[in-house]
Parts: C-alpha cells; structure tokens; sequence
C-alpha cells in the first residue's frame, strides 16, 4: 500500500492512498489505524477523493514510517468500530440531498405549470395529514402552521409557493435526521465497550483471556469496580451492579446467583461470576442509540428552553393570522402572519447544534454523553482535579522496590503485581508493568482478592496462609496496623519523599515498600493557564497521596489549591460544598475513588485509560494522552452556548422582521414564506459547521 504526501506544515499531513478507488470500510479500516498512532491527534478521511488529513505530535517520521507499513489485510479494526462508523449514512444522506436538489431545478425548468401544481397538491396530503392529526390529538404543533400556509397556498392558487415551501421543509426534516442519526451513531460507537480483556474460569483458578476469546457458556469474574463484557446469569458470587447506562437507574442493583446481568454494567461492590449467554456488543450498543434517542435528561437547558419556546409560539402565530385580517381586512396581510412561524427554526438549530457539537468533540476523541454536559461545563467555573493519572502521567513506574523483610526485591514485585493485576488504575498497572518488564511471572498464589476503595487490597498467601495487603499508608498502619520490622525504622524514615508510595505487608509486618515515580505531564502548566483563558477561575487538586508529594506536584502544576490524604467521600463533599456556593464544578479522575465525586460534580470527566466505573459514570470522556482536551471541551462548550443564543436572536429578530414587512404590505406571503425558509435552512446548515473551525463562531 503506497500514499503520497500532498501538502505539509507544521504537525500536519495530508496524503492521498495510491488507490483508484476507496470503499467506506477501507476508509474506516485507514482512519482507525491513523488514530492509533502514538502522538497523532485529529485524522479525517475522504473516501471520495482517498485523501487523509493527519495532525500529529509526535516525530513526522513515526507517521510516514507507519504510513509505510500500513495494508488493508494487516491492520487489526475491530469489526463494531466499521459496522458503526456512520460513513455510510452520510453518503447516503448526502446523495438523498443531492438528488432532491437536483430534482426540483430540473422540475421547475422543464415541466410544464400544471404538472406542478398537481405535485404539489398531491405532496401537500402529506403535511396537511400531519396537521390534520395534531389537532386530532388536541396538540397546537408547527405541523399545523404548515398545513395552513400550505393549504392556503394552494387554494389561492399559487402552487408555486406551496411547492417551495414543502421543498425547504423537506430539505430542513432531512437534514435534522441525517445529523441527528449520524450524531447518535458516533456517540453510541464511541461509548461501546472498550473492554480487552477479562478473568475467565479455568479450573479452580482465573485466567486473564483476551475478550474475543470467550465463548457463549464459559464463565468469567468481575471484580469490583470493573465492568461486566457480556450479557450472562450469576453462577457464584453477589454484587451491587450499576445499570445507569442501560436503564437510567441511580441506585446500585443487587445481583447474586440465577440473575441475569447485563453487558456495560459495572460492578460496584463485591465480586459475581457469571455464565456467558451472548458474546456480540450488538445488545449493548443498540441500548446505548435507544438511550439517547429517548432520554430528555442529556438536553441541555437552552435546548429544551428552546423547543418549549418554539410550541408556545405556534398558538400566537395561529391567532395572529386572523386578528391581522380583522384589523385590515386584508387576506393578504393576513397571510403573511401565517406564512412566517419561530418554531420551525427554534426546533431545527437548537438540537442540530448541540448534536453536532457532540460529534464534534467525538472528532477530538472527546466523548460527551448529552447536551446538559456541554452546557454545565461552558457555565463551569470550578475544576478539580484528581492527581495520580490525570495531572501525571497516566503511565507512572516504579522507580524501586525497598525491602523491609529480607526478601529479594524481584519476589516482592512479583507478590505486589499478582495482587495489583486484578483492579487495575495507573498505579496498580505501574507496579504489573515491572513485573512484566523483569519476566517476573505471577501465577495465582492467593485466595479471594478484597478490595477496598482508595485504601488498598487484602488477601491471604495460599502457600503460607498468611495475610497480605498493599495499598496506601493509612490502610496498612492505621486501619490495619501493621508494624514496621526491627531495626528498620531508620530505613522507613529515609524513603524518598519525592515519589508516591505503596506499602506491602505480610502477616501483619512491613514487607515492601513500592516507590512510584509518577511525573508531572509537560502540558500541565500550560492547560491551567489556558482553563484561566476560557474562564475557569479556581483550579484544585486532590489526591490520596501523602503532604509532601501533593505539595510538590501542586507547586510544578501551578494549581490555586491543593487537598492531600482525602478519601473519595471528601472529594465528593468538596464538590457539593462548591455547587452550595452557587459554583458550577467539572470534577476529573481516572480512579475507582473518583467516582463519588465524579458523580456529584456538575459535569464529570473521565480518563480513558482509568478504571471501567469512572468512565462509566462519568459525563464526558476525554483520552489519556493529552490533558489539552479539557481546554477543547471548554473552548467547544463556550462557543456552543455562544452559538446558540445567536441563533435564537437572528431566529426571533429576523422572522418578527418578516412579519412586521408583511402586515405593512412591504413583501408579498410568497416572499415571506420563502425567506423564512431559506433563513430555517441556512441556519440548519450554520448549525452542523464544525465550531472550533469556524471563524465566526469565535475562532
């Protein structure tokens, strides 16, 4: 597979596919293999012209090079990402419009005057059906609005206008559709499972498989905190399940053996094992499309203040038309009134807008769950933010291993990654990593794995029977009260005070302690001072670890507060003591402990790479590899809003305009029917413009 460079600058490629032709699922098969590419960014692909853009970060000789190697046959798509996509539903779309277009030039030029009218008396059944059924069901609904203007339209003969007029409302319903079902279809894609792999039952022990290895009857465990990969009934085990994504539910629900459980819910406390009924992602993805087609919760306020807006209107407008005919005496004016309504365009560019938006900020591997979020994160005013694997690295190391009971250092790690493999988080998979990178192996030499939430994990030593523990300094000392060995409180005093700390202990004795190093990201300090940009006025920092490290990170990152030693319940009652203030407060974590607040915030915002129930019950997801997404999300939500309330005053200004020209006898019903909806149609088409793009819009 060859590609040529067309044009390049600076972190930026475009190159065409040396291929005649593109289908949409090798274009599918191209993009997700760009995206995938340490250090690139935003990519798009062209099918039509086999082009693709590619912004990158990283070296430009790591995208040619990739480039190089790429080929259809070897580049390993899931098949869900090609099946979801949504290219085809555009281009489908796209040509629908094309046609209609093309259709009415050739109709009006060509075909003779009564052959139109008698399309458009037969189109219009259509609309005035749809009148007709409003009022059946006693609803005062635009449709109605149509079906006057159209119906008056042609019983005062002027088909012309009652052709233009169903025309743009054609154009206008099609449009809405194709965004909305291309906006939900990215979304649902990208809110599809994510999960690799999971512990499959084999004999008395688990087995770490990958997911696509799993067949419908075999049986697999979730821990707490992770979340459930298929659709099966509990064989062994209790646990409280978080069903929010598939039912809406706040409250955890309680599964124990001969329930049934459901993909993409996550476990929130204790553990189930389960038989596997259905391995395909088809039930759960189909959930997530019927979700947000049908929740009213994920609109924004201004959406829904808009849309209640428009169907309040519709019965002045009604009465409008006559009292003007009362006054004048004059059919004319009166429909003039008539022809001109704020509903269809309140109705068209308010979800249009805040849907594409949402897709949008899927382009930047942003995932938003509503138009609520992107509302509560432009009005956001507070951030806080959690430490390990968000203002770190989402990839900290252990810098050493310290031994306090004589044992080798190699077979202290390889204790720490058995027991650390099984609820992974940043630090949990920093200390597996360097098992992995010393060939330590870690078979299974304990029993059940309890884990307890921001404070560590406890277990016993099949070989030994002894109980060990790892996590963090109050979970080990205090609540556990393990002792440090003789003779080794010298050693203990002098850990470095620079690095996070994991404590390991055995039988009630210090046996380890984990030194983490777990680096600032570069980009910290320059995203503070852009959030201070697009108006964020307080940024905060809370983290489990001990003072002096907090206080290190907090000075590098240039925070204006910083918490340390909290437990998840005081991040979560830091948040709702901000929002009591009148603050409007976005919380982001990675971590199982960050999902208290993550839940209380206004808007919370998951890592990619965190723990499964983060993500889940987060608002927004951004990837982990770089924190400049939380400056996107802003500067997208701030000119969303920005976007909406200037179309909300063109919409009311200009349509009051029509109607005021039209019962001054200035412009004909014709006239005002069809500027009304070209303005509808050209403020449709404004509302799918990308916003971070868009010069007029702020950028």
């Amino acid at each position: 597979m060859g590609f040529k460079i067309l044009h390049e600058s600076s972190g930026r490629l475009r190159v065409h596919a040396m291929q005649h032709r593109m289908s949409f699922a090798e274009a599918d098969t191209l993009l997700y293999y760009l995206k995938h590419i340490d250090g690139v960014g935003h990519v798009t692909v062209h099918e039509d012209t086999c082009d693709a853009i590619i912004e990158y970060k990283c070296g430009r000789s790591a995208v040619v090079n990739a480039l190089s190697a790429f080929t259809y046959e070897t580049a390993n798509v899931p098949a869900e990402f090609i099946k979801n996509s949504g290219r085809e539903l555009s281009a489908e779309y796209r040509d629908k419009i094309i046609g209609k277009v093309c259709v009415k030039f050739i109709r009006d030029l060509y075909f003779p005057a009564w052959i139109n009218a008698a399309i458009a008396v037969v189109k219009s059944f259509k609309y005035i059906g749809k009148g007709l059924n409003s009022i059946f069901h006693k609803k005062v609904e635009v449709s109605i609005l149509d079906a006057a203007a159209i119906s008056v339209s042609i019983l005062r003969g002027d088909f012309s206008t009652a052709g233009s007029v169903m025309f743009l409302l054609d154009i206008g319903d099609m449009l809405e559709e194709w965004t909305h079902k291309r906006t939900v279809n990215d979304l649902a894609n990208t809110m599809s499972l994510n999960v690799e792999k999971v512990w499959l039952v084999s004999g008395d022990s688990e087995v770490l498989v990958k997911r696509d290895d799993v067949k419908a009857g075999d049986e697999i465990v979730v821990h707490m905190g992770s979340v459930i990969p298929f659709d099966g009934i509990v064989t062994n085990g209790e646990a409280m399940v978080n069903q929010a994504s598939m039912t809406g539910e706040s409250v955890p629900v309680k599964k124990s053996e001969g329930i049934t459980v459901y993909a993409g819910t996550v476990v929130e406390e204790g553990e189930v094992t389960f038989k596997v009924t259905k391995t395909g992602g088809n039930s759960r993805y189909e959930s997530i499309v019927k979700m947000i087609e049908e929740t009213e919760k994920l609109k924004s306020g201004v959406e829904s203040q808009a849309e209640h807006l428009a169907d309040r209107l519709v019965p002045y407008t009604l009465i409008g038309a006559p009292l003007v005919y009362l006054f004048t005496r004059n059919v004319t004016k009166a429909l003039s009134v008539l022809m001109v309504d704020f509903s269809c365009a309140l109705k068209l560019a308010m979800p249009v807008s805040v849907l594409s938006a949402i897709r949008e900020a899927s382009d930047y591997d942003i995932t938003v769950k509503g138009g609520k979020f992107l509302e509560a994160v432009a009005d956001a005013d507070t951030i806080v933010l959690d430490k390990t694997g968000t203002l770190t690295k989402a990839e900290p190391v252990v810098r050493n291993v310290i031994s306090f009971n004589g044992m080798s250092e190699d077979e202290l790690l390889r204790i720490a990654a058995c027991l650390e493999e099984h609820f992974p988080h940043s630090i949990a998979n920093a200390v597996v990593n360097a098992a992995k990178a010393r060939d330590l192996r870690h078979d299974e030499m304990h029993s059940k794995v309890n884990y307890i939430v921001a404070h560590g994990i406890s277990t016993t030593i099949m070989n030994t029977g002894e109980k060990a523990i790892i996590g963090s300094f109050h979970f080990v000392f205090e609540d556990e009260h393990t002792a440090i060995p003789d003779g080794m409180e010298e050693r203990f005093k002098n850990i470095p005070d620079d690095c996070s700390r994991l404590y390991l202990a055995v039988g009630g004795s210090l046996a380890a302690v984990i030194c983490i190093e777990d680096p600032l990201r570069p980009e910290v300090k320059s995203v503070i001072r852009e959030l201070k940009k697009v108006g964020i006025r307080n940024v905060v920092m809370m983290t489990g670890d001990n003072k002096k490290t907090a206080a290190a990170i907090a000075t590098k990152a240039g925070v204006d507060t910083y918490y340390a030693e909290v437990l998840p319940e005081d991040k979560a009652k830091f948040v709702e003591e901000e929002k009591a203030k009148g603050h409007k407060v976005i919380m982001i974590g990675d971590g199982i402990n960050d999902s208290p607040a993550l839940s209380a915030a206004d808007c919370g915002v998951a890592i990619s790479n965190g723990a499964e129930i983060a993500r889940e019950i987060a608002d927004v997801t951004i990837s982990a590899s770089d924190l400049h997404q939380i400056v996107v999300l802003k500067e997208l939500s701030n000119l969303l809003m920005a976007r909406i309330k200037r179309h909300y005053r063109f919409i009311v200004g200009f349509n009051s305009g029509l109607i005021a020209l039209g019962v001054a006898g200035v412009i004909q019903p014709a006239t005002s029917a069809l500027l009304h909806n070209t303005s509808t149609l050209l403020i449709g088409l404004r509302s799918t413009s990308d916003l971070l793009t868009d010069e007029d819009d702020g950028r």
